[in-house]
């Protein structure tokens, strides 16, 4: 229907269906609410893969791969010559003769590689790997650490790398600490050679026994140390009636 104006117009707008909605208290009842939105904040900045980088190489060997594992991660160096210069993991290469593994290797490097690139916050990808665990059972590598699975060791040697560039800083452990450590493994080990020299006074069978059961073992650990469970170490002993571990200083008994 037209509409004839008498009137000189002065302004206009233009009105919208969804204005129509909201002037009318009834439809705009009715209609449905649109749902909220996450609000995606996109990095303004691309960083390309520069034709050099600086990087490092791990060797895992495990005893569940018949072959070792080479572990290469590349850095990106960022405000190079500056006071504020660093460096921040880039990519991961993994590499091995062992070809059984190859499918999830090469899609680990990839979807690691991807984060790395995104930025930001990386380092929980190491809790993350060292979180998983191989329903055959885990190993201990050499020193007597723990590893759950192939891919936590991998999450380990990310996780030194991490270390090695400032990107992870352990918590120093203070003076008072290490020196109580060292006096409770110098009076375990005191204890152990006292008792080896009352062995060496019995029989020859019951030394031979006691012989077999304190072999020094590779990890430079009193033998029989069980593994702690703050640092995955096989250095828990028993000193005075309490577990304490004569690598972190973790106690039992607090």
């Amino acid at each position: 229907m037209a509409i004839k104006i008498d009137k000189k117009i002065t302004g206009y707008n233009v009105v919208k269906p969804e204005d129509k909605v909201a002037a009318n208290p009834v439809t705009a009842a009715a209609a449905p609410k649109e749902p909220r939105q996450a609000e995606v904040i996109q990095m303004h900045e691309s960083v390309e893969r520069p034709e050099t980088l600086v990087g490092s190489t791990f060797k895992v060997k495990s005893p569940l791969f018949e072959h070792a594992l080479y572990v290469t991660i590349n850095d990106i160096v960022l405000n190079a010559g500056t006071p504020h210069e660093q460096r921040r993991p880039f990519e991961v290469f993994i590499n091995s003769k062992n070809m059984d593994h190859f499918q999830w290797i090469v899609a680990l490097t990839r979807i690691l590689s991807a984060v790395f690139r995104k930025g930001g916050d990386v380092t929980f990808i190491v809790e993350e790997l060292k979180a998983v665990f191989d329903p055959r059972g885990g190993y201990f590598k050499s020193g007597g650490v723990y590893m759950p699975s192939i891919v936590a060791e991998i999450g380990a040697v990310i996780e030194q790398h991490m270390k090695n560039i400032g990107m992870i800083h352990d918590p120093e452990m203070d003076e008072a600490t290490r020196k109580l450590i060292a006096e409770k493994r110098a009076a375990y080990e005191q204890a152990g050679a006292k008792k080896k020299a009352d062995v060496t006074a019995a029989p020859v069978g019951a030394a031979s026994a006691a012989k077999t059961s304190g072999d020094t073992e590779s990890s430079g650990f009193p033998p029989g140390a069980t593994l702690c469970v703050k640092c995955n170490t096989q250095a828990l002993v028993l000193m005075d009636g309490c577990q304490t571990c004569l690598n972190c200083g973790y106690s039992k008994c607090g």
